[in-house]
């Protein structure tokens, strides 16, 4: 669901309809509110990976608590590593929506505090998807890859050239929105997802 809302949010801030109502100051606000969701996403999937019995549940089992494994290295297990990877890139993401929401007074700094950090996110996002599709190919693995291509394209084409302008403003725009989408129908399709592998997982102490 947190996923669900930060795509949301997302996609809203890069609809020009949106942004001609409310303004560029609190479109800029949508994307921070946004990222915020995504990475208070990531980082409760990041305990979720690296806490078998938060993985590995049954229809008895999903409601009973546990103790969260706050702390863990998990370098050859490819589920945690797309979650390790992934949590830093919405990171990143914060520091980017976050410094867009100031004026900045040259090209240089401008892509020194939004761009940057938006390329670094995107790339981590990119690997984090990579791990995710080694460790469970599927539908919602590819939308997550094909989303966070998007966003790569996204951050290519938002670059700032000297005259002010952006390299690309509709691939800026466009692949921040189509991402944002893939991301959407991707975490939304978690929740059949899960309630089918819970369905299938035999109860604790029946064979598998």
């Amino acid at each position: 669901m947190l996923f669900m809302i930060g795509s949301a949010c997302f996609v809203l801030g890069s609809v020009p309809a949106y942004l001609d109502a409310v303004g560029a100051h609190a479109d800029a606000w949508t994307y921070v509110v946004g990222a915020v969701f995504f990475t208070s996403a990531s980082f409760c999937q990041l305990l979720q990976a690296q806490t078998p019995a938060m993985t590995s549940a049954d229809q008895l089992s999903q409601h009973r608590r546990t103790p969260v494994r706050w702390w863990a290295w998990l370098p050859h297990d490819r589920g945690w590593m797309a979650a390790a990877t992934q949590f830093p890139g919405t990171l990143c993401f914060n520091v980017s929506t976050i410094a867009a929401l100031a004026t900045y007074t040259s090209t240089q700094a401008e892509n020194q505090h939004v761009w940057r950090p938006d390329v670094f996110g995107s790339t981590l996002f990119l690997i984090s998807s990579w791990y995710a599709l080694r460790a469970l190919p599927g539908l919602i693995s590819w939308l997550n890859m094909i989303g966070s291509i998007l966003f790569g394209i996204s951050a290519i084409g938002a670059f700032v050239l000297p005259s002010g302008s952006a390299v690309d403003d509709v691939a800026a725009v466009g692949g921040t929105l189509l991402g944002a989408a893939c991301f959407l129908a991707g975490a939304a399709l978690m929740l059949p997802a899960w309630s089918r592998a819970v369905r299938q997982s035999p109860p604790e102490g029946e064979p598998t």
